[in-house]
């Protein structure tokens, strides 16, 4: 869509921006490119890159700044930063030491990602895919209503509501606790076809049976669901945007962990990027969010991002927040 020479244009703009935050003018952009042309010849691209939507004018006597678009090609066309031999140092050591439980390593990665970025950072955790089921509680909230509480082989506790066909006195509850912790025990949430051998083998009541039914379609839905959202650095936030409703606006995005994980891609494979008006959730537009896949082995997979406004470090950020993906799934055995 646009020459070598406009894409070198369009890189230098976007860069300058970053670093100051102004409106920058057509000799910021000649300095910082290095091209051999006239002032004239830059002033000529940056209007021909503002009518193909890349850039905009604030104001008519100030410089440009770049547009969601311009911020898109960019990072669509930038190479990453390569880190510094410090950062790279501090990222091995942090995860060569002894984090004893899953959950704790987790919230000390979100610190460190958002430490090394200086933006709010988001981890996500595995959910419970490949976990093998150590025990499985009923607990009676009301006359249809249980809580299904699942302990796995590696600690972590999955809670479930679930409502029930028909109401059970307690002791048909305590043959369904029973039933379902025998046939699950050793089991992972997805082996189903297996468990429900075990449990028809059993031959219990209709009822008993309509209400095991009911459970393991919630235990399938709890391996994908239960997934754990870790924050780091969220009074970076204060400092990123100049105005204070969109500080306000991005602490509340960050107290609602479906939000926040919406913007990360719970679901997506590998590193994406998603700037302005590419987020659903940023209706005020002024947010971009560099996220990454990291692979968990035996525990399944999970996210580690940052939030930040769209005048974000990306070459950097994104090479920092693949690398700690990286090494948080070698450290997990991915």
């Amino acid at each position: 869509m646009i020459d070598d020479r406009k894409a070198r244009v369009l890189e230098a703009l976007v860069e300058e921006y970053i670093a100051t935050g102004e409106p920058v003018s057509s000799r910021a952009v000649l300095d910082r490119s290095g091209l051999s042309v006239s002032s004239a010849t830059v002033r000529n691209d940056l209007a021909s890159l503002e009518s193909y939507g890349f850039v905009s004018q604030p104001h008519t006597s100030a410089g440009r700044v770049p547009t969601d678009t311009g911020y898109r090609y960019y990072v669509d066309h930038c190479s990453p930063a390569r880190l510094r031999a410090a950062t790279r140092s501090r990222i091995s050591g942090f995860f060569s030491s002894v984090h004893s439980q899953l959950g704790r390593l987790l919230q000390e990665t979100s610190g460190l990602l958002a430490d090394l970025t200086h933006y709010p950072a988001v981890v996500l955790g595995p959910g419970l895919v490949g976990e093998s089921i150590r025990g499985i509680h009923l607990v009676p909230l009301g006359e249809r209503v249980l809580l299904v509480v699942v302990v796995t082989n590696t600690g972590r506790v999955s809670q479930e509501l679930v409502q029930l066909p028909a109401v059970l006195a307690d002791s048909d509850l305590e043959k369904v606790e029973a039933i379902l912790d025998k046939a699950y025990c050793g089991h992972t949430f997805s082996e189903t076809g297996e468990v429900m051998d075990a449990i028809s083998a059993d031959r219990a009541a209709p009822s008993i049976r309509s209400a095991i039914s009911e459970i393991v379609k919630n235990l399938q839905r709890a391996e994908q669901s239960t997934r754990e959202v870790y924050l780091g650095g969220t009074s970076q936030a204060t400092s990123l945007w100049e105005d204070l409703a969109a500080v306000r606006r991005m602490l509340s995005l960050l107290e609602h962990e479906a939000v926040v994980m919406e913007l990360i891609g719970a679901e997506e494979e590998g590193t994406t990027v998603r700037i302005g008006t590419e987020l659903d959730a940023a209706e005020e537009g002024d947010l971009a969010v560099v996220a990454s896949s990291y692979d968990a082995g035996e525990h399944g997979s999970g996210r580690v991002g940052v939030l930040g406004p769209m005048r974000m470090d990306y070459r950097r950020t994104i090479k920092v927040v693949e690398e700690i993906g990286e090494s948080l799934g070698d450290r997990l055995g991915g």
